[in-house]
């Protein structure tokens, strides 16, 4: 199973030529992350945040941007884990348009607590994300 979230590139992502600005990638690679951890994972960011001052901050990116993505398009992400951690998870990323690799991006988030301090994975969530790792694996 990989998890898979379409995103149409809006104006607001994009520079003066009409094309995305490559910062707002990391910006619909969070989105990716955060939609990731409300429908697989059932841990929606809002809990994290706002409910339990819990959250999964991004403590490393790799991206390669491999050809332009403009106004309109519509890129199709997909998000495997390549690795879980004690308390952090690295993602494997891709985004598509029309059969074509417009980004690959390798993303490490850490679980963090108190006052953001880098903490284990709680039991459940860390189950749910290796049960969903062995079925891409599986793939």
């Amino acid at each position: 199973m990989i998890y898979r979230r379409r995103i149409q590139v809006e104006f607001n992502h994009c520079d003066p030529a009409g094309i995305v600005f490559y910062p707002r990638y990391f910006e619909m690679t969070n989105s990716v992350v955060e939609n990731f951890f409300a429908e697989v994972v059932g841990y929606p960011f809002r809990r994290m945040h706002l409910d339990e001052g819990t959250g999964v901050p991004t403590v490393r990116i790799e991206a390669e941007f491999s050809a332009p993505s403009r106004l309109g398009d519509l890129l199709d992400f997909t998000l495997e884990i390549h690795r879980i951690g004690g308390a952090s998870a690295a993602f494997d990323l891709r985004a598509d348009c029309d059969g074509e690799k417009r980004l690959a991006a390798m993303l490490t988030v850490v679980w963090v607590s108190d006052g953001g301090k880098a903490t284990p994975w709680p039991d459940g969530i860390r189950e749910t994300m290796m049960k969903f790792k062995e079925q891409c694996d599986a793939t």
